[in-house]
């Protein structure tokens, strides 16, 4: 049903997540991330308030990430049915697969990275999402849709996927990147990836004119001057 990878960038210290499901509108269920924490990965028979508990428990409480998905799950009538991965902004991992998780599934912790995922053409998908978020190169975004590629090419869901996203906190409060294909019949980590090819060159524009209007640069629409 959902395969995704949550990571951390060394060099910005940015932390994001990319995921696709079968379902519709992963992207309004699945990702949260929070600028100065960390991210979670809440999947399978998902639990969205998962995310922000969890992100919360690492915030206020200082817990670390084994800490936060343990208190949050200990607390969750249902846990053995959720899938959940997080990494903080120190890198850290954690990560569940509950018993009652759907068909085959599968989780790896690679180096500030967690990849997971339910419903698979088998554990290789996941196993190959690792080496490719490690060993590209790029912007954190670049990364974690090359380890949504190389899960694609290893088989993906037994069953066809139809929506992706991908989210990243920065510096500031609000995400950084926040780009979701809700449905399509074919290849939403492939439309993603051009949603992702389209933004990248005005990511950083959208940041300025957030603490800067007076230095937004203009770009020729009616209005924008």
């Amino acid at each position: 049903m959902t395969f995704s990878i949550v990571g951390r960038c060394e060099e910005t210290g940015q932390v994001g997540i990319a995921i696709s499901s079968s379902s519709i509108a992963v992207g309004a269920r699945c990702p949260w991330v929070r600028a100065g924490v960390g991210v979670v990965a809440t999947q399978n028979i998902t639990l969205p308030a998962l995310g922000p508990q969890i992100l919360d428990l690492m915030e206020r409480a200082k817990l670390d990430p084994s800490a936060a998905l343990g208190r949050a799950l200990g607390e969750s009538e249902w846990s053995e049915y959720r899938q959940v991965t997080v990494v903080d902004t120190q890198g850290r991992t954690a990560f569940f697969s509950g018993k009652q998780a759907l068909g085959t599934y599968h989780a790896v912790a690679g180096k500030q990275c967690v990849a997971a995922g339910n419903m698979l053409a088998g554990t290789h998908v996941i196993e190959a999402m690792i080496p490719a978020f490690e060993n590209t190169s790029g912007q954190l975004a670049d990364r974690l849709i090359a380890a949504m590629h190389a899960a694609i090419s290893a088989g993906g869901e037994a069953g066809a996927v139809h929506s992706a996203a991908l989210k990243i906190a920065g510096e500031q409060s609000w995400p950084l990147v926040d780009l979701r294909v809700d449905w399509a019949d074919v290849d939403p980590i492939g439309k993603l990836d051009g949603l992702w090819e389209a933004y990248k060159p005005q990511m950083q524009d959208y940041v300025t004119r957030a603490l800067n209007p007076t230095a937004a640069p203009s770009y020729g629409v009616p209005g924008d001057e």
